[in-house]
């Protein structure tokens, strides 16, 4: 274990908001609330997963919800810390570790607030590699791991426990259908996993990654270099689109956001228009009406100029932005993988062909 700096925070919120793909929630409020904790003598401390015991038990922690609620609704450190005691008394046992679901977003920082409030070490790894918006677009739930029980919190107190589910698909649909009653955003404590589990099925030393890839953006800043070039070096990235916001239509429906963004090219792109589709991530995009780069490829959103990733929540009329693809974690392009989150998973009827193919 080794303890983690403040200013490493500061770079996995921006190099997890880069690797959310759009969703995971902003990164800024639970930023926030680790600044204070820090402030107050907190120091988290990031486990290597390898030296988990088989038999350690981990929470694996998230947000569930739609991300322009989580804009809306302040973080508070107290809730994630409810899911996961809640979920120990339910289970008559204690967690040696706290792990994020997904390594996108603010959802990279819940497990650090967690683990402030709990005494617990982080994992460094998570089980998407970026962000997905649905309980079965896991890892575990590609190796057909056991989906319950599930712990869901909501800064008014209520707490609800889904105890068995009858499949991935379903434990999404109860604790989705609970999220959107406690106003589509909540903590949550999914199910837990050995640490024989995380070594074998999670995707390892995600956190250290994010945190890196943060790095790299305020070194290229700091140096006054193209940060979204930067990140395409460092990730093995490609430059899929550069240009301007022209229209953005969106809606919270069901605990989700989803929508559509139209841009207009620049530079190269000039003449050319480029249609991203997104459920809290980015899914698809069009280039002049073809698919160009689809899920689970990494379809993520920079700011042109500061190469700060922009979430599908805060897209804007005139934004300029540079739309950039990284690879997928080699367990979600196995043919089981891409059932779990290749395009036809959120209902596009597109073969999955990767621009890194």
């Amino acid at each position: 274990m080794r303890p983690v700096s403040v200013a490493e925070i500061e770079s996995l919120a921006i190099g997890a908001w880069i690797l959310g793909t759009g969703g995971g929630g902003s990164p800024y409020l639970a930023l926030l609330n680790m600044r204070r904790l820090y402030r107050d003598g907190v120091v988290v401390r990031l486990m290597d997963p390898m030296d988990l015991a088989d038999d350690d038990l981990v929470a694996i922690v998230s947000n569930m919800g739609a991300p322009l609620v989580g804009q809306e609704r302040l973080t508070d450190p107290r809730t994630i810390e409810r899911a996961v005691r809640m979920m120990e008394e339910y289970l008559g046992r204690r967690f040696a570790a706290v792990m994020s679901l997904e390594i996108g977003g603010g959802n990279s920082i819940q497990p650090f607030m967690a683990a402030a409030m709990l005494g617990l070490p982080v994992v460094d790894g998570d089980c998407m590699g970026r962000a997905f918006p649905e309980a079965q677009m896991t890892s575990f739930a590609i190796h057909d791991l056991q989906m319950y029980p599930l712990t869901l919190v909501d800064v008014r107190h209520n707490a609800v426990v889904v105890a068995r589910a009858a499949s991935w698909k379903w434990m999404e649909r109860l604790s989705r259908k609970a999220c959107v009653e406690v106003g589509s955003i909540a903590s949550t404590c999914k199910a837990p996993r050995t640490g024989k589990e995380v070594k074998e099925c999670g995707i390892l030393y995600s956190t250290s990654k994010a945190i890196r890839l943060g790095e790299t953006v305020q070194s290229a800043r700091k140096l006054h270099r193209d940060a979204v070039q930067a990140v395409i070096e460092a990730e093995g990235g490609r430059l899929m689109f550069r240009g301007k916001i022209r229209d953005v239509a969106r809606r919270t429906t069901e605990g989700f956001l989803r929508g559509t963004a139209k841009l207009d090219g620049l530079d190269d792109f000039r003449g050319q228009s480029f249609e991203l589709a997104f459920q809290n991530e980015f899914a698809v995009g069009w280039l002049d009406g073809r698919p160009r780069v689809m899920t689970p490829d990494l379809i993520c959103v920079l700011d042109s100029v500061s190469g700060e990733a922009i979430g599908t929540e805060a897209l804007r009329y005139g934004q300029r932005v540079s739309v950039i693809a990284l690879p997928a974690p080699p367990v979600l392009l196995t043919p089981k993988g891409l059932e779990h989150v290749g395009p036809r998973a959120f209902g596009y009827d597109l073969e999955f062909r990767s621009v890194f193919a």
